[in-house]
Parts: C-alpha cells; structure tokens; sequence
C-alpha cells in the first residue's frame, strides 16, 4: 500500500466535500472525541453547532481542538485529514452577525444539516439554544492511501 502526503490544495478539496468529522478537546489532561456536522468556508474556518453540552464546555475553557476528516472507500483507499485550530463562539450580536449568517448559508447546503446537534437528548433533559461556532484552522495535514498493485 502506497501512503501520501496530501498538498495543501488537495487537502482544501477534502473539506470541501467533508460532512462530518470528529473533534477532539481536552481539558484538565483528559481528551474527548466527538463526531460533528460541519461545513468548510473554502479559505479558513469550519462551521458547526451544538447545545451546550460536554464539548462546549471545554472548548471554552480550552479554545485549542483538533478536526479529523476521512474519506473511506475500503481500508486500502482512504483519504483523512487532520485539522487543528482554535475554537470561537459566534454569538448573536452586531458584531457576529454576519459571520453567523455566513455560517448558516453554509450548513444549510448539506441536507439534514441541522442533526445531529439538534436532536434530542435522550436523557430528558431539556435543550437549549444551539451554540453556532467555528473553528479557524491554523494547520491542515493529509495523507491518502491506495494500493500499490493488486493483490
């Protein structure tokens, strides 16, 4: 099986298409890995959301996380990313308000865009409001793999 590194811009095609990824945070030494709906703006930041739960809890004490995206077509064919960025909270206010339009305009081109982050807690526990943020990407590395000759 051949191994390579992925370009810059090949990388950039990847999160283009990507969907879902698993975000990883950590607070106190501990790390949580998460999977997420997310959506690329094409230059320099992921979009996604949540209700306030576990992982916005640390990503606020702790702002450094890491993405992870793949792209499986079988274990000798795959593509996966690694992403690591900062995460920022997009409130609603004047000053946000564009970028959260921006963040919108993009989940909204995935269908179901709003699930998982919107689904219900089994627990009982009542939602809150979701939480709309991005996560502005300070690196991106990628390898795919393929076979090298047929079996």
């Amino acid at each position: 099986m051949l191994i390579l590194e992925l370009s810059h811009a090949e990388c950039v095609e990847v999160l283009s298409r990507a969907t879902i990824g698993r975000l990883a945070c950590a607070r106190d030494g501990q790390p949580y890995v998460v999977p997420i709906t997310l959506s690329f703006d094409g230059t320099a930041s992921l979009y996604s959301f949540s209700t306030v739960g576990r992982k916005v809890e640390w990503m606020r004490d702790n702002p450094k996380v890491c993405v992870e995206v793949d792209d499986i077509a079988d274990r000798f064919h795959w593509t996966s990313l690694v992403v690591i960025g900062t995460y920022e909270e997009l409130r609603d206010s004047p000053e946000d308000r564009d970028e959260l339009r921006r963040a919108f305009e993009l989940l909204q081109q995935h269908s179901l865009w709003w699930l998982p982050g919107a689904g219900t807690v089994g627990t009982g526990r009542r939602q809150t409001a979701p939480v709309v943020y991005r996560i502005r990407i300070a690196t991106v590395t990628g390898r795919r793999a393929a076979r090298s000759s047929p079996p």
